[in-house]
């Protein structure tokens, strides 16, 4: 566990992600679904769990987000690389989401196939998708078999 201490911001104690549950098992909404997969796009997970929950630590919501400057948001998800690109998609997403019908998810700014894919997924319990990700392919093949 760290601390992260953003400007006027209230200093929050930071508990890591697992690192042998994928990402999208390990947070709580849809939009934090959303915001993890753009941070996935073009990195590695191993960092985004580090990234991620410093992130949720302020911004857990969409609403609370909204209300964030890109400057806050670049020192944050730094580490990710493509920091611009990162908080535009993110914040641009946002946006969409608050009026969003969460039925595709691929009409989100910066959600593509893997995202959608994830999302039908791990909220709405779609196992019939055809994800082309390896890691979505190996959760349904180890991890939804061993359920069903």
């Amino acid at each position: 566990m760290g601390y992260l201490s953003l400007g006027t911001m209230v200093e929050v104690m930071i508990t890591p992600m697992r690192d042998d549950l994928m990402v999208q098992q390990q947070i709580t909404s849809e939009w934090q679904h959303m915001v993890g997969v753009i941070m996935l796009n073009q990195t590695h997970r191993q960092i985004v769990k580090k990234v991620l929950p410093e992130f949720l630590s302020y911004w857990d919501t969409c609403e609370k987000f909204i209300n964030s400057t890109p400057e806050e948001v670049y020192t944050v998800i730094r580490p990710l690389g493509l920091v611009a690109v990162r908080e535009k998609r993110i914040r641009m997403m946002s946006n969409q989401y608050l009026t969003w019908d969460k039925n595709d998810a691929k009409v989100l700014y910066g959600i593509g196939k893997y995202g959608s894919d994830s999302y039908e997924i791990f909220f709405k319990q779609n196992y019939a998708v055809q994800p082309t990700d390896k890691e979505l392919l190996r959760y349904l093949e180890e991890d939804v078999n061993a359920i069903t």
